[in-house]
C-alpha cells in the first residue's frame, strides 16, 4: 500500500488526505499561521490512521468483543455501542473524521471554524458566532443538492453523515439518501446507516438484493441481503418505506443519539424536524 499523503490546495485553505480507501478533506478558517499549524497537526495525525485500523479489522467487523487498542477503533466501538445490530464498521468514516478534527483543535488553536469531510461524513467545529451551511444530498444520481441544513455554534451538532443504497457502503434498505446530524461524525455515521436500513419494503418485487459477501467477501454484513437495484415504486410504497425510517429516526432522537435527520426516497423527503421546509435552521 502507498504511503499516506497530505496535499495542500493552491490557496492554502484545503488539505487533502489520501491513504488506501481514505480520501478526506480538511478545511479551516482563521489566521494564516493558525491554519497552517492546524494542517501540520492533521497531516501528522493522518500518518497513523489506516494501518492501526487495518490491524484491528477482525474485531471491528464483529458486534461484540474486547475493546480494541487504537483510539479510532475505540471511538468506533463507543459510537456504536448504543445502537442495536451494528458492528463498529458502521462508524469508521465518521470516527476517522472526528479523530483528524480533534488533532486540528489543539489548545489555543486560534481557528474560527474547521471541518473534515471524509467521503461525505463530516466532523465540524464552530467558534462563537460562526455557522455552516451544509447541502443535503437527496439523490446521488443527481448533481444537485436537495435541502440545506444551517448549523450554528451551540447547536450541539459536531457531525453530519449520509447513507443510502447507492452510496460507498452496502445498505439493507432502499433509501436514496439519509442525512443525520449528531453530536459527532461517528454517531452520525452509525445512525445514518441504521436509518437507511430501516427505509425498506421487505419482499417487494421491485427491489433486487444480493448477499453482501458475494459483493465484498470481507463484508461485516456476511450473508445478509443488501440492495443492488430499486425499480419504480407506487406512492403508497414510498410513503410506507419512509415512515419506517422516520420511526427509527424518532427513536434515536428520543434516546439522545441524534439531533435531526432527513430521509429521501424516489423524490420524496421526510425530515425528523417539525419544520418541513427547504432550509432547516439549527441554532
Amino acid at each position: 500500500m502507498e504511503a499516506p499523503r497530505a496535499l495542500r490546495s493552491r490557496d492554502g485553505r484545503r488539505l487533502r488526505l489520501l491513504h488506501g480507501p481514505i480520501d478526506a478533506i480538511f478545511v479551516a478558517d482563521g489566521p494564516e499561521a493558525a491554519v497552517r499549524a492546524a494542517q501540520r497537526r492533521v497531516a501528522t495525525a493522518f500518518r497513523d490512521v489506516l494501518t492501526p485500523l487495518a490491524q484491528e479489522l477482525p474485531r471491528l467487523r464483529t458486534a461484540t468483543g474486547p475493546m480494541p487498542m487504537g483510539p479510532i477503533a475505540q471511538a468506533m466501538v463507543r459510537a456504536t455501542a448504543r445502537f442495536l445490530f451494528v458492528t463498529p464498521m458502521a462508524a469508521v468514516a465518521g470516527a476517522v473524521a472526528d479523530h483528524l478534527l480533534a488533532a486540528a483543535l489543539s489548545p489555543d488553536h486560534g481557528l474560527t471554524r474547521a471541518h473534515v469531510n471524509n467521503g461525505g461524513d463530516i466532523a465540524l467545529w464552530l467558534d462563537r458566532g460562526q455557522g455552516f451551511d451544509v447541502a443535503i444530498c437527496e439523490d446521488p444520481a443527481q448533481p444537485r443538492a436537495g435541502g440545506m441544513a444551517r448549523i450554528a455554534h451551540g447547536s450541539g451538532i459536531g457531525g453530519v453523515a449520509t447513507s443510502g443504497w447507492q452510496g460507498r457502503s452496502h445498505s439493507l434498505g432502499i433509501a436514496d439518501a439519509v442525512t443525520v446530524l449528531a453530536r459527532d461524525a461517528a454517531h452520525a455515521d452509525a445512525a445514518a446507516t441504521l436509518i437507511a436500513n430501516a427505509v425498506d419494503l421487505p419482499g417487494h418485487p421491485a427491489i433486487t438484493r444480493v448477499p453482501a459477501h458475494l459483493l465484498s467477501p470481507d463484508s461485516d454484513l456476511g450473508a445478509r441481503a443488501v440492495t443492488t437495484a430499486v425499480g419504480p415504486l407506487a406512492a403508497q410504497d414510498i410513503a410506507c418505506a419512509l415512515a419506517a425510517g422516520l420511526e427509527q429516526a424518532r427513536a434515536m432522537r428520543g434516546a439522545g443519539l441524534i439531533v435531526d435527520a432527513c430521509l429521501a426516497l424516489a423524490g420524496e423527503r421526510r425530515m425528523l424536524s417539525d419544520i418541513h421546509e427547504e432550509e432547516l435552521s439549527l441554532a
